[in-house]
């Protein structure tokens, strides 16, 4: 590919980079480090950190009208750029803005052999938020058909050749590292219902437990050897720092890697993040059986695991969850019964990471300052008489309703409510 930039362009992020270099070389960038280090590494009495996520709300959060670059390239980086230094000067929240421009590996992952297309539907703004996929396995008892273990490759050079462009349009300003994070997805029930479908995945469970086992299996596999295949190219860097494994919950700690490291990092050195929103409606004793150990057996291989997205931890905490290898972070979204999760998290050594309610944010114009303070100090409330590390990640708000600075404000009141508790 042939990276070009109009002259103009080039002036300008370099403008932005160089003022990217500056927020991340402030003091408070240093302190909101070891606020996240002391959280992962579950210090007692850790400060909890607290960050708005905004990519759900990029049309709120960088909108055309603030954009100057006007080729495809350059509006990526302007983008990209803009993302850390807005995130500061907007929102002020507990967002570690990185001293470099992070890029990964040019890697291609063939995952099934099979193409699975979407539809996509706008929501009343205009964004593509909902969709719905044609799932190639009509009926599972049939078999796997056209399906196939997964196939990836890595383009270096390729790689090698973007990394030179952007080390020649501003690497003198901030400097420019490739980095190779943990292969292989660890949301496997997810790829399960992208090929058989929601209803057929539930039926599964009745009609063809044998079948659903077989595909557990295969998608367990496919991640498994894709995240070995990237340790031993070399394609592993090690993501203990300015990192987010789920979203932006940043992975700072002194706890990995957890042997001397020789530099080559191996997957046993890593983070990872899993989920199975997929499985909000199945009982525990179905989870344990037919989802957990393939899970389980992908988070033996890794260093700390992030478990959860919105699906409650709850209701698979005790029979499955608890027994995760290298737990390290499991996701509180707001269906989950927080008083049960911190009694059950006491003392484990695992952080309990927030999710607070999204519709706070999207459903009005005005932040309901009373209502949002309560949110907060009911989670503070549900973990201060246990020794439960804590972090807040706002996520999955899609709209501002046309008010940008309401989030400020609910950064603020975030603030003052876990000083007062933690302070």
């Amino acid at each position: 590919m042939v990276y070009s930039l109009p002259a103009q362009e080039r002036v300008y992020l370099r403008s932005l980079a160089r003022h990217q270099a500056e927020i991340a070389a402030l003091p408070v960038m240093r302190a909101r480090e070891k606020l996240w280090k002391n959280t992962n590494d579950c210090v007692p009495g850790a400060r909890p950190p607290f960050v708005l996520e905004s990519w759900s709300f990029e049309h709120n959060f960088l909108p055309a009208t603030l954009l100057q670059c006007a080729t495809e390239t350059g509006r990526w980086l302007e983008k990209s750029l803009l993302y850390n230094i807005r995130h500061h000067e907007v929102f002020n929240d507990d967002h570690v803005c990185p001293g470099s421009f992070d890029i990964g590996w040019n890697v291609w992952c063939d995952e099934f052999g099979v193409d699975i297309k979407m539809d996509y539907t706008q929501d009343a703004e205009g964004n593509l938020t909902s969709y719905r996929f044609h799932s190639p396995i009509k009926n599972l008892a049939d078999g796997l058909g056209d399906v196939r273990p997964a196939r990836f490759g890595v383009n270096r050079e390729a790689t090698m050749e973007q990394k030179a462009f952007l080390e020649e349009t501003f690497g003198d300003i901030l400097p420019v590292r490739i980095r190779g994070d943990a292969f292989g997805n660890g949301s496997l029930t997810q790829r399960v219902v992208w090929l058989i479908s929601m209803a057929n995945f539930y039926l599964a469970m009745y009609d063809n437990p044998d079948e659903l086992h077989a595909l557990m299996a295969m998608v367990r596999d496919n991640a498994k050897r894709m995240a070995l295949w990237a340790e031993a190219e070399g394609l592993l860097t090690l993501n203990n720092g300015c990192q987010c494994t789920c979203g932006t919950c940043y992975n700072f700690t002194t706890r990995l890697p957890r042997q001397p490291h020789d530099g080559i990092p191996r997957i046993s050195d890593m983070w990872v993040g899993m989920d199975s929103q997929e499985t909000n409606g199945v009982s525990p004793e179905l989870f344990h059986e037919f989802f957990f150990p393939y899970y389980a057996d992908l988070a033996a291989m890794y260093g700390m695991v992030y478990w959860g997205c919105c699906e409650p931890a709850d209701p698979i905490w005790e029979m499955s969850l608890s027994k995760m290898p290298n737990l390290r972070k499991v996701s509180i979204s707001r269906w989950a019964d927080e008083k049960y999760m911190a009694e059950s998290l006491a003392g484990r050594g695992i952080v309990f990471s927030r999710k607070p309610d999204p519709n706070l944010f999207s459903l009005h114009h005005d932040l309901d300052e009373a209502a949002w303070r309560a949110h907060i100090r009911a989670t503070i409330g549900a973990v201060s008489k246990h020794n439960v590390p804590l972090e807040f990640v706002v996520r999955d708000v899609y709209t501002m309703k046309g008010n940008l600075m309401k989030a400020r404000r609910a950064v603020e009141i975030a603030h003052e409510e876990i000083g007062r508790a933690y302070d």
